[in-house]
C-alpha cells in the first residue's frame, strides 16, 4: 500500500467544478491582483474568524513581517518566540530590524511555555510571538495577562492554525494580529502562494493595506515606501471557494486523528495530545518516537511518506549563530527536533490508511523489542 504524506490531487479533483468556476470568474473579469475576488475573501475569512478585518497577502511570512513593522517594531526592539517554529517566524523579527528572544516549548504542547517567558522580559521587549504549532493553539491566557501587564503586544503565528481554537476563540483573534499562511498543503491552501492577517484594530487594518500596496490604499499617492506583498486575484478566488469546505476538512482531520491515537496506544512512540484548552485542528501529526530515523526509514520501505518538522531548532540553525545559543540552551525544542516525526494526515485520507501506518509502527517496534530480548538472551 502506498500512502501520501499528503495527497492535493484529491482534494483538487473534488473540488474541480467549483475551482474552474472561481478561475474563470478571473479570467473574465481580467482583475488579477487584488480586486473583488481577494475583497470577497477577505470579508469571508475575518467571518469565519470572527473578527473585524482580513488583509490578504502574498504569504504567511509577509503578515509575520507586516504585522511587526504595522505596530512599529523595529531596529532596538526585541521579541520573544520560541526555537520551535519554522524559520519564517523568527525571520520576520530580524527582517525589521528586531532581535529574536527565545524561550522554551511546553513539553506537552509543544507551544510556548508561559512560565518561560516573564523571565525573558527586559525593557526592550515589545512584542510576544507565539506559534500555533500543528495546528495545536498556545495557552494564550497567561500570556494575553503577562502582555497586558508589561505593555505589550501579541502577534499570534497562526500559519498553521486555521480553525483552531482557544477556549472557544478562533487562534488569530486573540491578539493585536494574527498571521496566516495559505500554502498549498495548509488546512486552508491556495494554488501558489498566499497568507493574511486578521485583527481588530482598524489602524493596524489600514497600515497593513498600505505596507503590501507600496504604502498605498490606491494605485498611486504613496505615503511611505512599502512592498510589494499583494495577493493575486486568482488566489484570493481559489481560497473562497475552499473557504466553504475547511469545517468539513477540520472535522475529517479530527477524525482521522481520532483513529491515529486509538491505533497507536501502546505502540511504542507518543501520538500529539490535545490540550485542555484547544481544538487541535492537526495541520500536522506529529508523533515522538525515540528511533525516528529508523522508523521513517522502515515506514519508507513499506510506501508510507512522512515528514520532518522541524529537525533544527532555529537557535541551532546557521542562519542565526549571531543569537549566540548553544546545544543544550533550549532542551524540550531540542528534543522534539530529534524525536518528532510527522505522519500522513489529509482530509482524504482513508481510514484504511490511518490503520496501515499504525500497524507498521507497531510492527516495527515489535521487531526491535523482540531483537533485543533475544540479544539479551544470548
Amino acid at each position: 500500500m502506498q500512502v501520501a504524506f499528503v495527497d492535493l490531487k484529491e482534494q483538487h479533483r473534488r473540488l474541480g467544478a467549483e475551482l474552474r468556476c472561481a478561475i474563470d470568474r478571473v479570467l473574465e473579469s481580467g482583475w488579477f491582483v487584488l480586486g473583488p475576488e481577494v475583497e470577497k475573501f477577505e470579508e469571508a475569512f475575518a467571518g469565519y474568524l470572527g473578527c473585524r478585518f482580513c488583509v490578504a497577502l502574498s504569504s504567511g511570512t509577509a503578515a509575520l513581517h507586516l504585522s511587526l513593522l504595522g505596530l512599529g517594531i523595529g531596529p532596538g526592539d526585541e521579541v520573544i518566540t520560541v526555537p520551535h517554529t519554522f524559520i519564517a517566524t523568527v525571520e520576520a523579527i530580524t527582517a525589521v530590524g528586531a532581535r529574536p528572544i527565545l524561550v522554551d516549548v511546553d513539553p506537552e504542547s509543544y507551544t510556548m511555555d508561559p512560565e518561560k517567558v516573564e523571565v525573558a522580559i527586559t525593557e526592550k521587549t515589545r512584542a510576544l510571538l507565539p506559534v500555533h504549532l500543528c495546528g495545536q493553539p498556545a495557552d494564550m491566557q497567561p500570556l494575553i495577562d503577562l502582555a497586558e501587564r508589561r505593555g505589550l503586544k501579541i502577534i499570534e503565528d497562526a500559519c498553521q492554525g486555521h480553525g483552531a481554537e482557544y477556549r472557544g476563540r478562533k487562534v488569530g483573534t486573540l491578539g493585536a494580529a494574527g498571521c496566516f499562511s495559505f500554502y498549498p498543503s495548509k488546512n486552508l491552501g491556495c494554488c501558489g502562494e498566499g497568507g493574511a492577517v486578521a485583527t481588530n484594530d482598524a489602524r493596524l487594518d489600514e497600515r497593513i493595506r498600505m505596507l503590501r500596496n507600496h504604502g498605498s490604499l490606491g494605485k498611486f499617492g504613496h505615503s511611505f515606501p512599502g512592498f510589494n506583498f499583494r495577493m493575486e486575484s486568482l488566489q484570493g478566488a481559489i481560497l473562497g471557494a475552499k473557504l466553504k469546505h475547511l469545517e468539513e476538512w477540520t472535522q475529517a482531520r479530527r477524525m482521522l486523528a481520532r483513529r491515529y491515537g486509538e491505533r497507536l496506544a501502546g505502540s511504542g512512540v507518543t501520538p500529539p495530545r490535545e490540550m485542555h484548552y484547544a481544538r487541535h485542528v492537526y495541520h500536522l501529526y506529529v508523533i515522538q518516537a525515540p528511533q525516528r530515523d529508523a522508523l521513517r526509514e522502515a515506514l519508507a520501505s513499506q510506501g508510507i511518506e512522512t515528514g520532518l518538522h522541524y529537525p533544527d531548532p532555529v537557535h541551532l540553525e546557521i542562519a542565526y549563530r549571531d543569537l549566540n545559543h548553544a546545544q543544550g540552551d533550549f532542551p524540550v525544542a531540542e528534543r522534539l527536533a530529534r524525536n518528532s516525526l510527522s505522519l500522513p494526515i489529509y482530509p482524504e485520507m482513508p481510514l484504511e490508511a490511518v490503520d496501515y501506518v499504525a500497524s507498521a509502527i507497531r510492527e516495527f517496534h515489535r521487531a526491535r523489542s523482540g531483537s533485543s530480548n533475544v540479544a539479551m538472551a544470548k
